[in-house]
Order: structure tokens, then sequence, then C-alpha cells
């Protein structure tokens, strides 16, 4: 089973179009996937108009469990399943703070669907917290999606010092261009 996450701190730079685009297509591939919606916005569980049921918390995200099996949805697509978001997830952070091993507890959450999964998609909020590191201690790649704009690549940057900073593997981290056009410009003469 691989995790990959997509996630820049920046918001608006394409995380959640590639997130279910790609799972989609590791689905399509035949490999037995899932994508987590860990964005309290939720759009990748509006892309599949699904909703968590009421009940579904954050606490039982990072819990794991039954109540987190529950909260699995099959999609239209075969070999795709989703867990979608909730707005209980924008809390995520004060519910890991009150955890012990509060860094790691994605990761333990994610590891019931070894052998059950071949791939787990993350579709991720913007942002640097304490949710940010769980997902960086449970990706196994962190892909990077980074617009051709000066704050985009500033975040690219950001993070790579984080990760620098804090001594995690930076290896894990694949930056990727995305939302450019490729047409050529010209200028029409008066």
């Amino acid at each position: 089973m691989k995790v990959l996450a997509l996630y820049s701190i920046k918001g608006g730079v394409g995380k959640t179009a590639a997130a279910v685009n790609l799972a989609y297509l590791a689905a399509e591939d035949k490999a037995k996937t899932i994508l987590l919606d860990l964005d309290p916005q939720g759009s990748a569980s509006y892309y599949f108009r699904m909703k968590s049921s009421k009940s579904f918390r954050g606490k039982n995200l990072l819990k794991g469990g039954k109540k987190l099996d529950e909260n699995i949805k099959g999609t239209d697509y075969e070999n795709l399943d989703l867990i979608p978001s909730n707005l209980s997830f924008r809390s995520l952070d004060l519910v890991l703070d009150n955890m012990k091993r509060s860094r790691k507890r994605l990761r333990e959450a994610l590891e019931r669907f070894e052998g059950e999964y071949d791939l787990i998609f993350l579709d991720c909020p913007p942002n640097i917290t304490l949710v940010s590191e769980n997902i960086f201690f449970a990706a196994d790649c962190l892909l990077v999606p980074v617009i051709p704009t000066t704050l985009s690549v500033r975040t690219y940057k950001q993070l790579m010092q984080f990760f620098g900073d804090h001594d995690l593997d930076q290896s894990k981290i694949r930056v990727y261009y995305s939302m450019v056009k490729s047409a050529k410009a010209f200028i029409e003469k008066p």
C-alpha cells in the first residue's frame, strides 16, 4: 500500500483536481484505490457527490476503527472508494494536540487499510500545521503542485525549509507544475 498526498501550503494550486483525477486513473488501471478528503471545504467529496455521515468526526478519523470503516463510501467508479470530508476536520489540529503520538496518528489510522487498498490518495488542506505534520509522516510521497507564480514558488521553498529544519525526508517531495497552459503567445500588429 502506498500513500500519496497532494499537498501545498498554498491554496488554489490544483491539489483537489489532481487528487481526484489521479485516484480515478489509478482505479481505472485496476489499482484498489481510496481517496481521503482531508480538506474541511470538502471539494473532493463534492466532485463525487458525497457527504460523510453526520456522526463522523475528525476524532473518528484519527482513532480509526469501526467508525472510520463505516464512513468509507463507494464511488460510481470500480476500484475507487472515498472517505468524505467533514466540516469538523477544521478542528483536527485541536484533536491532535490532545492525543499521544500526535504527529503519527494519521499514519496509524491508515495502516488498517494495508492489504485492502493498493493506493491511498490524500487531498490535503492548504496550511502547515499539526495536520500537515501527520500528512508528512503518513505519506510515502508528497505531490506538490506549483503554479508559475512568485507566491506558489515561495510556499514550495517554505515547505523544503520546514522539512530541512525538522529533519524530515525531503526526497518524499515531488514537485510538478500545475495550471500551466502550453499555448504560444503572440502580439497582433496594429
